[in-house]
Protein backbone atom coordinates (compact mmCIF):
# COMPACT_ATOMS: atom_id res chain seq x y z
CA UNK A 1 0.00 0.00 0.00
CA UNK A 2 2.90 2.52 -0.40
CA UNK A 3 2.50 2.78 -3.82
CA UNK A 4 -0.69 4.86 -3.73
CA UNK A 5 -0.66 8.37 -3.64
CA UNK A 6 -2.64 10.30 -1.84
CA UNK A 7 -5.34 12.12 -3.31
CA UNK A 8 -4.52 16.10 -3.20
CA UNK A 9 -6.66 18.11 -1.61
CA UNK A 10 -8.18 20.79 -3.94
CA UNK A 11 -7.44 23.81 -0.96
CA UNK A 12 -4.18 22.60 -0.83
CA UNK A 13 -1.75 25.54 -0.66
CA UNK A 14 -0.53 24.82 -4.82
CA UNK A 15 -3.78 25.01 -5.98
CA UNK A 16 -4.35 28.26 -4.10
CA UNK A 17 -1.59 30.04 -5.49
CA UNK A 18 -2.21 28.97 -8.67
CA UNK A 19 -5.66 30.12 -8.72
CA UNK A 20 -4.69 33.12 -7.18
CA UNK A 21 -1.93 33.84 -9.96
CA UNK A 22 -4.16 33.06 -12.56
CA UNK A 23 -7.11 35.39 -11.34
CA UNK A 24 -4.44 38.53 -11.02
CA UNK A 25 -3.15 37.05 -14.92
CA UNK A 26 -6.94 37.65 -16.27
CA UNK A 27 -7.41 41.39 -14.36
CA UNK A 28 -3.93 42.45 -15.71
CA UNK A 29 -5.49 41.74 -18.95
CA UNK A 30 -8.47 43.28 -18.75
CA UNK A 31 -6.76 46.12 -17.50
CA UNK A 32 -4.66 46.09 -20.61
CA UNK A 33 -6.92 45.58 -23.11
CA UNK A 34 -8.75 48.95 -21.47
CA UNK A 35 -5.81 50.83 -21.72
CA UNK A 36 -5.20 50.13 -24.98
CA UNK A 37 -8.79 50.93 -25.86
CA UNK A 38 -8.35 54.23 -24.19
CA UNK A 39 -4.98 54.90 -25.50
CA UNK A 40 -5.73 54.40 -29.05
CA UNK A 41 -9.83 55.08 -28.85
CA UNK A 42 -11.23 52.41 -30.12
CA UNK A 43 -13.44 52.15 -27.45
CA UNK A 44 -16.85 54.43 -28.93
CA UNK A 45 -17.86 54.97 -32.03
CA UNK A 46 -16.87 58.62 -33.06
CA UNK A 47 -19.67 60.80 -35.17
CA UNK A 48 -22.77 60.60 -36.52
CA UNK A 49 -24.96 61.65 -39.30
CA UNK A 50 -25.10 65.40 -37.93
CA UNK A 51 -21.77 65.78 -35.69
CA UNK A 52 -18.31 64.26 -36.08
CA UNK A 53 -14.69 64.54 -35.21
CA UNK A 54 -12.97 64.88 -39.07
CA UNK A 55 -9.10 64.91 -37.57
CA UNK A 56 -7.17 65.20 -34.16
CA UNK A 57 -3.38 66.66 -33.71
CA UNK A 58 -2.40 66.10 -30.13
CA UNK A 59 -0.64 69.51 -28.75
CA UNK A 60 0.40 68.20 -25.36
CA UNK A 61 0.16 65.51 -23.02
CA UNK A 62 -3.35 66.22 -22.03
CA UNK A 63 -4.47 68.45 -24.89
CA UNK A 64 -5.05 68.14 -28.77
CA UNK A 65 -6.68 70.21 -31.07
CA UNK A 66 -10.03 68.84 -33.28
CA UNK A 67 -11.38 69.34 -36.55
CA UNK A 68 -15.51 69.05 -36.00
CA UNK A 69 -18.18 68.42 -38.70
CA UNK A 70 -21.31 69.82 -37.33
CA UNK A 71 -23.76 69.56 -40.77
CA UNK A 72 -22.22 71.10 -43.37
CA UNK A 73 -19.86 73.36 -40.69
CA UNK A 74 -16.66 73.11 -39.69
CA UNK A 75 -15.26 74.31 -36.63
CA UNK A 76 -11.81 74.08 -35.09
CA UNK A 77 -12.16 73.09 -31.23
CA UNK A 78 -9.34 73.00 -28.82
CA UNK A 79 -9.93 70.16 -26.13
CA UNK A 80 -8.15 69.87 -22.65
CA UNK A 81 -8.14 69.53 -18.48
CA UNK A 82 -9.77 72.79 -18.66
CA UNK A 83 -12.71 71.20 -21.06
CA UNK A 84 -12.98 71.90 -25.27
CA UNK A 85 -13.25 75.51 -26.72
CA UNK A 86 -13.71 76.28 -29.51
CA UNK A 87 -11.29 78.09 -31.81
CA UNK A 88 -12.72 79.28 -35.04
CA UNK A 89 -15.37 78.30 -37.03
CA UNK A 90 -14.43 78.06 -40.38
CA UNK A 91 -15.76 80.04 -43.30
CA UNK A 92 -14.27 77.14 -46.11
CA UNK A 93 -14.90 73.49 -45.66
CA UNK A 94 -11.25 71.48 -45.29
CA UNK A 95 -10.86 68.52 -47.12
CA UNK A 96 -9.44 65.80 -45.94
CA UNK A 97 -7.50 63.23 -48.07
CA UNK A 98 -8.15 59.64 -47.28
CA UNK A 99 -6.24 58.42 -44.02
CA UNK A 100 -3.52 56.53 -45.30
CA UNK A 101 -1.71 55.89 -42.41
CA UNK A 102 -3.15 52.21 -41.75
CA UNK A 103 -2.24 50.95 -45.38
CA UNK A 104 0.98 52.79 -45.21
CA UNK A 105 2.06 51.00 -41.90
CA UNK A 106 0.88 47.69 -43.74
CA UNK A 107 3.23 48.86 -46.66
CA UNK A 108 6.12 49.70 -44.75
CA UNK A 109 5.86 45.90 -42.42
CA UNK A 110 5.45 44.31 -45.85
CA UNK A 111 9.03 45.84 -46.70
CA UNK A 112 10.72 45.06 -43.65
CA UNK A 113 9.54 41.51 -43.47
CA UNK A 114 10.78 41.08 -46.84
CA UNK A 115 14.43 41.99 -46.49
CA UNK A 116 16.83 39.41 -45.29
CA UNK A 117 17.42 40.03 -41.67
CA UNK A 118 14.72 41.52 -40.89
CA UNK A 119 14.15 45.03 -39.01
CA UNK A 120 16.79 47.10 -38.57
CA UNK A 121 18.92 47.29 -35.39
CA UNK A 122 17.24 49.68 -32.56
CA UNK A 123 14.01 48.80 -33.76
CA UNK A 124 12.83 51.89 -36.14
CA UNK A 125 13.76 52.09 -39.68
Amino acid sequence: MMGMAQPVSPLSVGSLTQLALSLVAIVALILAIGWVLKRFRLAAPRGSANIAVLDELSVGPRERIALIRVGNAQVLVGIGAGGVVPLTPLAASIVLKASASAPAFAERMRELMKRPGGPPPGGSA
